[in-house]
């Protein structure tokens, strides 16, 4: 059944594109923050390691909810390893690092994140796709808010 939501197909089209790109960045950032989670050790163990819980528990919503947008629009959202790690901006971590490396890694996640859903603004405005600049809007107030909270514990570092 053909779409009609005043949105022509190749608008809609580029914009689940690049909502791919934030999906899979937010899945790998998703992944990054639950490994993190269940390997952080060190003084601030507890503070980070609920800190990470709730930050990855977020994620898991907002990934439910980018995927949604893209079905929305008529496209199929990305949704395996593979199709993440050809679409993502974020690189894996190495090992196991210091809870400080977590961290650091962690705000440079989000901001690869704020960028990705950044870059899709102009996009979706020219497109006049108010839910998608909605939806954008509100994940980069997330990651900023995460990114100023988690460079906020290395103040001094």
């Amino acid at each position: 059944m053909d779409i009609d939501i005043g949105i022509n197909k190749k608008d809609r089209a580029q914009i689940a594109g690049g909502l791919s790109r934030l999906l899979a960045d937010s899945y790998t950032l998703y992944l990054m923050t639950h490994n993190f989670h269940w390997n952080v050790s060190g003084p601030m163990f507890r503070s980070l390691h609920l800190m990470f819980e709730e930050q990855y528990t977020e994620l898991a919503m907002a990934v439910d909810t980018i995927a949604e947008r893209i079905r929305s629009l008529g496209f199929p959202a990305p949704g395996t390893y593979a199709e993440f790690a050809k679409l993502t901006s974020l690189k894996e971590p190495k090992g196991v690092p210091a809870a400080d490396e977590m961290i650091r890694q962690l705000v440079k996640g989000q901001e690869a994140v704020i960028k990705t859903a950044r870059g899709l603004l102009p996009l979706v405005d020219a497109a006049d796709d108010e839910p998608s600049a909605d939806l954008l809007t509100q994940r980069m107030q997330v990651h900023e808010k995460t990114a100023w909270m988690l460079r906020s514990l290395l103040d001094g570092k």
